[in-house]
């Protein structure tokens, strides 16, 4: 479905695989030169915030050029990604970047969306495992919030005195997922 997003020309095309397909949830958002985006749903003029949001929603749109009706979906969601990149909300890597650059016009080009799209979904299963596994460990014990709470304080409170405390974002992040597939490997050991 997402690659039908991307490959679709023009708006008329888009209705026609909106009715064709039943994808009547499909937003339709309209892109004008003066690079305002308009919810042809909710007749009204949006952000990239607002589309931002829609994804975290799992709502499906299509960003059309107002002009041309061309389907410019791909650069929208690219532009998202910058934007988010660039106000400190780091999450690419300098070297994946680099890594992405070189395998454009490259002989495996054609492989590598499909790649890193299984990639994500992979990724996506394995972190709502992960949760439900912590989840389904902390509910049968009634102490479990108080513990939680008592740990953030915790953390928070040692987080001052520790040495690096300035560390970049997306290092603590990387920090915070081993500790946590280091509490998933602990719960998965003590299962029968």
């Amino acid at each position: 479905m997402l690659r039908s997003i991307f490959y679709t020309k023009g708006l008329e095309t888009i209705m026609a695989g909106k009715k064709a397909n039943g994808d009547a949830d499909v937003v339709i958002i309209k892109k004008y030169a003066n690079r305002r985006l308009y919810d042809t749903c909710k007749s009204t003029y949006i952000t990239l915030d607002d589309l931002a949001k829609m994804v975290r929603q799992g709502r499906e749109f299509r960003v059309v050029d107002a002009k041309s009706n061309e389907d410019i979906t791909r650069s929208v969601l690219t532009q998202i990604i910058m934007e988010a990149e660039q106000g400190g909300e780091t999450m690419l890597p300098v070297n994946f970047l680099r890594q992405i650059i070189t395998l454009y016009g490259d002989s495996m080009q054609a492989m590598v969306p499909g790649y890193l799209e299984a990639s994500m979904d992979s990724f996506r299963r394995n972190q709502q495992q992960f949760r439900s596994a912590l989840e389904g460990a902390l509910a049968g014990n009634p102490l479990a919030e108080l513990a939680k709470r008592n740990m953030a304080m915790f953390e928070a409170a040692t987080s001052a005195f520790r040495p690096g405390n300035a560390k970049a974002k997306g290092d603590a992040a990387a920090d915070r997922i081993a500790e946590l597939e280091a509490e998933l490997a602990a719960l998965r050991a003590k299962k029968p």
